[in-house]
This record gives C-alpha cells, structure tokens and sequence, in this order.
C-alpha cells in the first residue's frame, strides 16, 4: 500500500471516528420539538454527503456542521428561536475540541455552518460547506417528508389544520402561527427558491412539485 492510500484511510477511519462521536452526542440530547430529533439530523447528514461530493466539498467541515447543527434546538414558538443556530454552534465548537483528532483549523467554518443553516438567524452562508449543511436542513423540510414534519408541528402545537372557509390562503393573507397549512405558503412552497447549489436546487423543485399535488389532493378531499 502506498502512502496516498495509508493518508485516505487514515483519513476515512478518522471521519467515522467523528460520525460516530458526533451522533452519540446529539443522540444524547432531548429534542425540543418532535420535528429535530435524531432522525431529522440523520437525513441532513445523508443529503449533505451527496451534496458534498458533488460540490467537492470539505468534508470534515460538511459532516460536522450536518451532525451538529441542532444539537441546541429551540421550540419555533420559543423567543430564543432567532439566537437557536448560535447557540448550537458554541456548544458544537466546546464539544469538537473535545476530540483531539478534529483539526483545529476548520472549526471556525463549522461555526459558520451551523449559525446560518438558521432561517430565523438570518445568516448568508460564506462557504459552500455552509451553504450545503444549509440546503441539507432545508431539503428535510420539504417533499413527503416536509409534509409529515409540518403535521407533526402543527400538531404538537395545537393547531388547527387549516381555515375552514379559506384553507388554502386563496383570498386571505397566510397565517402559519394560527393554522398548520398555511405553513406552506408562508414558507415550504418557497424553500427551493433559496437553495444554493445546482444539485440542491434540482432536487428541491421535485419536492416541491409533489407538495403541490399533495395541496391538489387535499383539496378534492375538502
């Protein structure tokens, strides 16, 4: 074996070592709402690998950031929600240089990554490692999956389903803290707008349109 391939599998053995330290972290933290649980961060983790390769990415910064962007996480109702990425960053950070096998020198993009995955902070990503952990997180809220979470919030906040003489916000302004459906228009329905990079895009836009049909349906239904 040459010493090209000893540095990749030094290198692959050490991501694993950080995936697996990473989710036993998290996995150790109560979720704030049933819509970030262990699960949730599981398919960001998926997706920002797939994005990562394709953006030629770096990976440690990429994994990190999808692993621990949640893992302080902020109830959408709570007033602290707008600080929740910067929160997650700093415990993320205290945790990372507790593995000394994390280079040093990427901690402050994975910072970066997990403050503007954030819709409430508001943040623009400065690096494709943050836009990809950020289109990760927000491809889990669209598409069929998107759907179900948007139920499960709604539901765990006690909120009607939808208007009953306007369900779908045709001739009325949305109001997504007073019914669940509404959700889609303030925000689902808009997210592959905001996607960053070309694989991000495409897939997002496929989510959308199944959204679409699934409001289609609905409809006949109602």
């Amino acid at each position: 074996m040459d010493h090209k391939q000893v540095v990749i599998d030094g290198e692959h053995i050490a991501l694993s070592r950080l995936e697996a330290h990473c989710r036993e972290f998290v996995g150790e933290l109560l979720p704030a709402d049933v819509a970030h649980d262990i699960t949730h961060i599981e398919r960001v983790v998926k997706v920002a690998k797939q994005l990562a390769e394709e953006e030629g990415a770096n990976i440690w910064v990429v994994l990190a950031g999808a692993w621990l962007h949640d893992c302080v996480s902020v109830p959408k109702n709570h007033p602290d929600r707008p600080r929740a990425s910067q929160m997650a960053a700093d415990k993320a950070i205290e945790f990372l240089r507790t593995l000394s096998f994390f280079p040093a020198r990427y901690l402050d993009d994975v910072a970066h990554a997990i403050v503007a995955h954030s819709f409430s902070a508001n943040v623009k990503p400065e690096t494709v490692e943050a836009q990809i952990v950020q289109d990760a997180d927000r491809m889990d809220a669209i598409g069929a999956i998107g759907v179900a979470r948007c139920m499960k919030v709604g539901g765990r906040l006690d909120r009607p389903l939808y208007h009953s003489e306007d369900p779908f916000c045709e001739d009325r302004e949305p109001e997504d803290l007073k019914y669940t459906l509404d959700h889609f228009y303030v925000k689902l329905l808009n997210i592959a707008q905001s996607m960053g990079t070309e694989a991000a895009k495409r897939e997002a836009q496929r989510r959308t349109e199944y959204m679409k049909g699934f409001l289609k349906q609905l409809a006949t239904e109602l």
